[in-house]
């Protein structure tokens, strides 16, 4: 009979094998590789790993709001563009915005378009009036001192100006490559996950100088998997 697992209340694998689990899923492994070291069906690996991930973006969508200094950015993920198709209307594109508190956290959101409307509703939820807000010459971004916010700098990409004194989005603009170098492991991935490991990225972009596995495990002693 299995012992009781205090990190999955209804536990068909023990509690030994499941930290093995997530102290191989905290390194970065692959759930093949993952399947082959603790030599379980790759199948009942991706269903422990796809609650990993449902628990770690419950947590990150906790994670705010921001204040202070912060950097709004959007980026497109996805296949390789469409042959004249690029920058804001690339096609077949996932589109996300991020903030960036800077020398913090960065906050992800799978977003519909880049209009003025949906961005400053993201920022408006996310970030205090009291911030000073950075971010590009994007007219998405038009209007933020107008509904509240303290103060709103820009840097103008378009004319090859990336940072100018103090105002630069360099925080936001290093996680995107993070997460972008890092989703390319994943070949194939379903539009069905991605926001699953979008957030993977930005847990583990904010506690990237932190112990991995110990946080799951705590994440896990407050949520059982199942």
């Amino acid at each position: 009979m299995t012992a009781k697992n205090k990190y999955v209340e209804r536990a068909k694998i023990s509690e030994v094998k499941l930290r093995h689990i997530a102290r191989l899923f905290a390194l970065d492994l692959t759930a093949s590789q993952i399947a082959h070291i603790t030599r379980l069906n790759r199948n009942t690996i991706n269903r422990y790993l796809k609650r990993l991930r449902v628990q770690i973006a419950t947590y990150c969508e906790t994670q705010s709001p921001f204040s202070g200094v912060v950097e709004v950015d959007e980026s497109y993920f996805g296949a390789r563009r469409a042959k004249g198709r690029r920058g804001r209307g690339a096609y077949g594109k996932t589109i996300v915005f991020g903030i960036f508190r800077r020398y913090g956290n960065v906050y992800t959101e799978i977003v519909p378009d880049c209009k003025r409307k949906t961005l400053q509703a993201v920022i408006r939820g996310r970030v205090s009036l009291e911030s000073i807000v950075h971010s590009d010459g994007w007219r998405g971004y038009d209007g933020l001192v107008d509904i509240g916010f303290q103060k709103h700098l820009r840097v103008n990409h378009g004319a090859d100006e990336f940072a100018s004194h103090k105002s630069h989005i360099n925080g936001i603009e290093s996680f995107w490559a993070y997460a972008k170098t890092r989703l390319t492991k994943f070949r194939g991935m379903s539009p069905s996950t991605f926001y699953l490991h979008l957030k993977e990225c930005e847990f583990r972009f904010n506690y990237r100088g932190e112990n991995i596995y110990l946080l799951l495990l705590k994440l896990l002693r407050k949520n059982p998997l199942f």
